[in-house]
């Protein structure tokens, strides 16, 4: 594919106490077909031997580097994590490339990983940000997470560089990889996952910060990203059947997003992005009630 040796792509990943999962993710990205030009690996001051694992492999593999931040020991999903990958941003911000990828240090790649989602940009010049599906290891073996088809996952998503730069990065707050495809879409380009594309993610999610503060953040993250009541009504309503832990699951969700309303946290999308994403969730409800009312038919 001729393609692949024009472009190149950087990767950062912020990671913190991930020793018992970083090797994986490690030899995931050096087996990979098309390799990124540079791998910056943000330690955020971890307690275990991570860095003391990235060192080893970095000896062999000069285009990966890792640096350190400071912080608090507290885990937090959202700001500090995108503030980590921007800490790491700014070291490599000018050098040549075509894609950046943000990807955690708990996943296992396919060896062809990037080399797919770099020929699905190659024959979509509107596509702006792509992942493929994780799956999650169960009692039942592992599963896909089911998303919808124009989100792509913040484990391992990969951004072209013009999009990038028109939606100015990863904002530093929690929900950020829904604001991102919010802002990139307002702008004119595709976001999606492709599902032939699989990687397995770990580490379940929720488990660094437990269940229910997981629920409570999604309800906070629907707010900030400017969500309307009907589809939050069906979200909250699906996650007390079908969430953990049941019924407390919605309940939690209904609680972070009332919190966030109650207390006139800022939304970090403008009135038009807010519009634009009210219609694809609405969008969403209505291909739903289709489906269902097809199947009964």
């Amino acid at each position: 594919m001729n393609h692949l040796s024009e472009h190149n792509y950087i990767i950062v990943s912020p990671v913190k106490d991930e020793q018992q999962y970083i090797e994986t993710t490690i030899k995931s990205i050096v087996s990979q077909t098309v390799k990124p030009s540079i791998w910056v690996i943000v330690d955020d001051c971890s307690s275990d031997s991570t860095p003391e694992i990235v060192e080893r492999y970095r000896k062999d593999h000069p285009w990966i580097s890792l640096i350190k931040t400071k912080r608090d020991d507290k885990r937090q999903p959202g700001a500090p994590v995108i503030n980590a990958f921007n800490w790491g941003y700014e070291t490599v911000k000018d050098k040549p490339y075509d894609f950046i990828v943000k990807l955690d240090a708990d996943l296992r790649l396919e060896p062809d990983y990037f080399e797919r989602l770099i020929t699905e940009f190659a024959n979509n010049n509107k596509l702006g940000i792509t992942s493929g599906i994780y799956l999650e290891e169960s009692e039942h073996g592992w599963a896909s997470i089911e998303m919808p088809s124009y989100h792509a996952a913040g484990a391992c998503k990969m951004v072209r560089k013009k999009c990038f730069d028109q939606i100015g990065g990863f904002i530093p707050a929690k929900g950020w990889d829904t604001i991102d495809e919010i802002k990139a879409q307002c702008r004119g380009w595709e976001t999606r996952h492709f599902a032939d594309n699989p990687f397995y993610h770990l580490k379940i999610e929720g488990s660094g910060i437990g269940l229910p503060r997981t629920n409570i953040m999604h309800g906070e993250i629907y707010h900030a990203t400017g969500g309307g009541f009907v589809f939050l009504t069906f979200k909250v309503v699906d996650r007390m059947l079908f969430g953990k832990p049941f019924f407390i699951a919605g309940a939690l969700m209904l609680y972070g997003f009332a919190r966030a309303a109650i207390t006139r946290k800022k939304r970090l999308v403008t009135p038009d992005e807010a519009k634009h994403y009210k219609t694809i969730l609405n969008q969403r409800i209505f291909n739903g009630l289709k489906d269902m009312i097809r199947m009964k038919r």
